[in-house]
């Protein structure tokens, strides 16, 4: 099975004068704007580490329930925090760290069971998985 979902991006301007918007193809995001200051410097808005982290928290949580469900448990809920850390040295910005924090819900379950399905989500949930993923690029430049 394979599931193709798409989203864009448009900039316009320099990195500190300019702007932009992402939207996405379900309409959740449709030219939502970011910009230099909600990216570097605190201002209200989104930027692409906050996309990430919601990507990664939702992706997690998912992941989390199929495998608490294939140990036979069943969370009342799961709230998931991504805090992602976006860093600066001599080679410039990387991500290179996440920090996910879950609370689960869950009555009576056995907490040795439930921390190895949370690192089993964690190692297998397909966001996790991404920051190892092959990345292809098609580059068109128009005049």
């Amino acid at each position: 099975m394979s599931i193709t979902k798409t989203a864009s991006a448009r900039w316009q301007g320099g990195l500190k004068n300019g702007k932009g918007t992402v939207s996405s193809e379900s309409g959740v995001l449709k030219d939502t704007p970011y910009d230099f200051r909600q990216r570097f410097e605190g201002e209200a808005g989104t930027n692409p580490e906050e996309l990430i982290g919601a990507a990664h928290a939702s992706c997690f949580s998912m992941a989390l329930s199929m495998i608490l469900g294939e140990a036979d448990m069943e969370a009342e809920s799961i709230d998931t925090t991504a805090t992602v850390t976006l860093a600066q040295d001599d080679s410039g910005f990387s991500i290179p760290a996440i920090h996910l924090v879950t609370r689960v819900k869950m009555p009576g379950a056995d907490k040795a069971a439930f921390e190895e399905c949370a690192e089993k989500a964690k190692a297998g949930c397909p966001i996790s998985k991404l920051f190892n993923a092959e990345i292809t690029l098609e580059a068109t430049l128009e005049s």
